[in-house]
């Protein structure tokens, strides 16, 4: 629905210059006391155009897109919306223009049905009858970006599996009611999406951009930026470092203009000359659930479409070990950090070294002094981008957050850790140093159980088990790890 004419107010953006950039920002700077988020940044997007932001944990594309939002105020800087000047902007008037956010921890309120969530964007829906209008309004975007998504509108947030609530909020920024929608800022969107329901939402960023809604796309898996990206921007520290058209744009040379060198696995390293008696042996749940075995200094992997399992039975599998007769110390990296991972109200240091009480107990007190140094220690070689440990973990990116939250389980003295999709926008660089430490630690004994919607990642792993319809369905091992044989057996053989 467009706006109503008869409104004595028109948004920024249609009062604005319609050949002009529909958000356009120069020279904007946002500090925090002595940390300097953004250092003078220029960036611009054109009405129906893809943009693809790319950077590091901490190089400030968040606090960018926040800005856009107006979910925080910029320190300077310019600010023009369809080529007029923009004095004070927030989010009410991001609204009122038409840009929507995605945010990467998800804003939707969980004690409401994604009915009930939609008209916390849509002031129109209210009187008798809202919450019908709001099912109109949000099921048939629903279906339109991820067809036979099975989602019932009329649930609480709170009880949908993390992969839905991504795609809630998702169709929730692409609805429609008084306000005519022309940006989406989607930041870290597939994060907690399988791999079918992201290719389903590529196709549909590439569809709205036909319609001339323009779209920011922030991912860390720089194929959706390749695939769907008509411009890509890069960020450093706070700073635009580069900007390339992306026809003709590889992998290799996005990932050079990022300043990180990605290093391919060498499979023949560090394997087992025999195979170790499994410390778990894990059951299915009947004959066509495979028997999973993890063997010390093993790294399993977790695959198949999101939401066939590979949740529930990595969780399983970390509470049958705590239950066996001599309980095997295990740490779990929760997928849902916001909820299950971190310690909010806590620092970096507290969230790190929770699991470690025990081995920092000195004379039934815990050592402050063996705290810091676990914390800075794992800190450091996490390159968690902090001014200091002490520092509110909720003030981290989205990525340092996870990074906490990976070295609070390798700082532990747990045998067996549990990774439920622990990458969850976290950036190339750090990526290659977490397959690195987690092969180094593989090689002194850990094993690892890892899940994750990346296939990518799994060619870090000796053996995987593919998940569908809530079974473990295929073994595959070394070399059968591949892309093509994942799928097909994702799909029970019918697609390659």
């Amino acid at each position: 629905m467009m706006n109503d004419p008869t409104s004595p107010k028109k948004d920024a953006a249609e009062r604005g210059d319609a050949d002009s950039p529909l958000v356009e920002v120069g020279n904007v700077r946002k500090s925090y006391d002595a940390v300097h988020a953004l250092g003078g940044v220029d960036f611009h997007l054109n009405p129906g155009e893809v943009v693809g932001l790319v950077g590091h944990n901490g190089a400030g594309k968040s606090t960018l897109m926040n800005v856009l939002a107006g979910t925080i105020e910029r320190s300077s800087g310019s600010f023009r919306v369809g080529g007029r000047e923009i004095g004070a902007w927030s989010a009410a008037s991001a609204q009122q223009a038409g840009l929507r956010c995605i945010f990467q921890e998800l804003s939707l309120c969980a004690n409401l049905t994604s009915a009930e969530n939609t008209r916390i964007v849509h002031r129109s829906l209210r009187g008798l009858g809202w919450r019908r209008r709001a099912r109109q309004v949000i099921g048939p975007v629903l279906d339109e970006i991820f067809p036979g998504h099975g989602i019932d509108l009329d649930r609480k947030v709170a009880d949908l599996p993390i992969g839905e609530r991504q795609m809630v909020e998702i169709a929730r920024a692409f609805t429609q009611t008084s306000i005519k929608l022309r940006a989406v800022i989607l930041d870290e969107p597939t994060s907690a999406l399988g791999h079918e329901a992201t290719e389903q939402l590529l196709t549909h960023i590439r569809r709205a951009a036909g319609r001339g809604i323009a779209c920011i796309l922030i991912t860390h898996r720089l194929n959706e930026i390749l695939a769907v990206c008509d411009r890509t921007v890069v960020m450093v520290d706070g700073k635009v470092v580069a900007e390339r058209a992306t026809a003709g744009l590889s992998r290799a040379a996005l990932v050079e203009l990022m300043g990180s060198i990605e290093r391919p696995r060498d499979r023949s390293a560090g394997k087992a000359s025999s195979v170790q008696a499994p410390v778990i042996r894990h059951a299915g749940r009947d004959t066509a659930d495979l028997t999973i075995d993890v063997g010390k200094g093993e790294i399993i992997g977790f695959a198949g479409l999101d939401g066939h399992g590979q949740r529930e039975r990595l969780r399983a599998m970390f509470y049958a070990a705590r239950r066996q007769r001599e309980a095997l110390p295990g740490a779990y990296v929760a997928g849902d950090r916001g909820s299950e991972g971190v310690f909010s109200l806590w620092s970096i240091a507290d969230n790190l070294t929770i699991r470690s009480l025990n081995a920092l107990t000195r004379g039934g007190m815990i050592s402050g002094a063996a705290a810091r140094k676990l914390a800075e220690t794992w800190s450091e070689r996490l390159k968690v981008k902090a001014p200091s440990i002490d520092t509110p973990i909720m003030s981290l990116s989205g990525g340092n957050q996870q990074k906490v939250l990976f070295a609070r389980a390798l700082a532990s003295d747990a045998e067996v850790i549990f990774l439920d999709d622990p990458m969850r926008g976290v950036d190339v660089g750090t990526k290659q140093e977490v397959y690195r430490l987690s092969r180094a630690e593989a090689e002194n004994g850990r094993a690892f159980v890892w899940y994750t919607t990346e296939l990518e990642e799994l060619t870090n792993c000796e053996r995987i088990y593919v998940f569908r319809e809530g079974r473990a369905v295929a073994r595959l091992e070394d070399e059968a790890i591949e892309t093509g044989r994942i799928l097909q057996a994702s799909f029970g053989g019918d697609h390659v």
